[in-house]
Parts: structure tokens; sequence; C-alpha cells
């Protein structure tokens, strides 16, 4: 039988705490819950009003990986669910993880935590825009940080702030506040600068913005599709379903000049980083920070 634990006034069965999850590190389910209670006022923060996709691993890093939008069999009717277009004329129900006890139940689950750039009230309006930096081999970290520190000057020539946060696998997220707008007009901006990116002779031909894989090699893809208003992007301090057990990080810009070659952490360093730095991404938070996108 599972043990039992109350987690603001909801009861909870957390089950299989002892299983390994990720056999390099040999992180068990309950480091990964206990990891995920340490973190849950950062966690949520970000994960406010989202609806929820999750990435369920429910046996580790080695078993089956799976994508979920529609709520699991078995939620418990406290766990908040809204509303969400999914196609033209077609609606669907999401999970929107909105309390610690709703996040230890996503986390009993085994899951990473993946959310759009919108909020529940506001279907396919964005309040944020993402830039997904994934470099092709042999190009590493060192390559998207050099993209992402080009994208944070163009995006200020717009009015625009950026903050960054390592992707948990190879490369790195570029996020922007911006006031509510259309996802197909954030969209278009963000390709727009993929796009100069490539072109721009400063960065030495090292960008691509299509999608091609047999063009990515040596290279950083700017991933800017991630704006689309059907498509999620893996929240800020989630682990990953990656050997290592590594978590989606915030890092300072500091941290990416000078061409830094490793910038990976996990969930004891995160803790560790939160404690000392406090939440890098909390800018995002503040709807001060939000920017209009330029016209045109």
């Amino acid at each position: 039988m599972s043990p039992m634990t109350e987690v603001e006034g909801r009861r909870l069965a957390l089950s299989n705490l002892e299983k390994v999850l990720f056999p390099g590190t040999g992180t068990t389910k309950g480091e990964l819950l206990h990891y995920v209670a340490t973190t849950a006022g950062a966690l949520l923060a970000h994960v406010h009003d989202r609806p929820m996709s999750f990435l369920r691993f429910p046996d580790g890093v080695g078993g089956q990986t799976f994508f979920a939008k529609n709520p699991p069999p078995g939620k418990p009717a406290w766990v908040k669910t809204v509303e969400v277009p999914r196609s033209e004329g077609v609606t669907a129900r999401q999970v929107v993880v909105s309390d610690l006890a709703s996040l230890m139940w996503a986390a009993n689950l085994v899951v990473e935590f993946h959310v759009p750039q919108w909020r529940a009230e506001s279907p396919g309006v964005a309040d944020r825009l993402v830039f997904d930096l994934d470099p092709g081999e042999p190009a590493g970290m060192a390559e998207c940080a050099e993209v992402a520190l080009w994208l944070r000057g163009r995006l200020a020539a717009d009015g625009l702030g950026a903050w960054a946060k390592t992707s948990g696998s190879k490369g790195l997220h570029v996020l922007v506040p911006v006031e509510p707008t259309p996802s197909e007009r954030v969209t278009a901006y963000a390709k727009r600068l993929a796009q100069e990116a490539e072109a721009d002779a400063g960065l030495g031909g090292l960008v691509v913005a299509r999608m091609t894989r047999a063009l990515r090699r040596g290279k950083v893809f700017v991933d800017f599709s991630q704006n689309a208003a059907s498509k999620t992007t893996a929240a800020a301090y989630t682990v990953r379903a990656r050997a290592g057990a590594t978590v989606s990080t915030p890092v300072g810009w500091e941290e990416l000049e000078g061409a830094p070659r490793g910038l990976s952490f996990g969930m004891g360093e995160v803790v560790g980083r939160l404690a000392e730095r406090g939440d890098l991404l909390g800018p995002l938070l503040n709807l001060n920070r939000a920017g209009g996108l330029p016209r045109g």
C-alpha cells in the first residue's frame, strides 16, 4: 500500500518512493518528489494559470516516455482543469497546477512539466515569447550562449527585455515578457528575428532558422515555433527525463559570457542556486517588464 501524506489539507498516496528513475545518478522517485516540494514556490510561479501538458516517464529514463495533454485517469476532483481550444471548433480540458497539493499529485506521476506561452484565461494570447536554442553537434552550449547574447541585444533594440534558462537538455531557452499579443503575431516576430540571426554575418553562419535536421550540424537551430498557440515549452525548474536528472535552470547573462562549455545543473545544485541567488527568472513575472512588439 502506498504511503499517504497530507499536503495543504489534501491527502495524497505517494507510490514507489524507492524506485530509481535515473540510474546514472541513482536518483529515486522520493528524491524527485523532495526536489519538487523544495522548489515549489518558484516552479508554481512559472506555471501559474497555464494549462499543463506532461511528458511522462513513470519507469525512469530507460523506460517508455509519452506526452499527455488530457487529464490522466484517477485525477482527484480537487485538481483544477480548464477548457482550452485544441483545433478549429474543438475544445478539451487540461490540468492547471495551481497549488502545492496539485503539484505534488502531478509530480507523483513522474513527469516533465510543459506549458504554453499563454494563460488559461486568454487562450492563444501570449504574454511570453520564447526562443529554443538547440545545438547540432559539434556545436554545444558555448555556441548557444553566443546566439542567446545576440538575441538579447537584438531584442533590446526593440525595447524588449530577455532572460535565459538552460533547457535541461543540450541548449538554452531565451524568454521575453510581452504585452498580451496574439500567438500568431508573436510567432511571426520570433521567426523574423531567427531569420535575421541566420543572415547576420557577425554570427558567421552559426545559426539556422529552418527545422530541416540536415542543416543543423555544427549550428544552433533557433526554434521560434514554440510560440504557436498549440505548442508548449519545458517549464522553468522542471526535471527533464534525461540522464543525470538535469533541470531546466534559470541562468544569469554573466554566466553565458565567455563561451561557457558546460552549463548543466542537477536537482541539488538548483536548490542551492535558489537559496543563494533567488529566482533569476523572477522578472518574467513582473507585468511592468512586459514590452510591446514592434509594428511591421
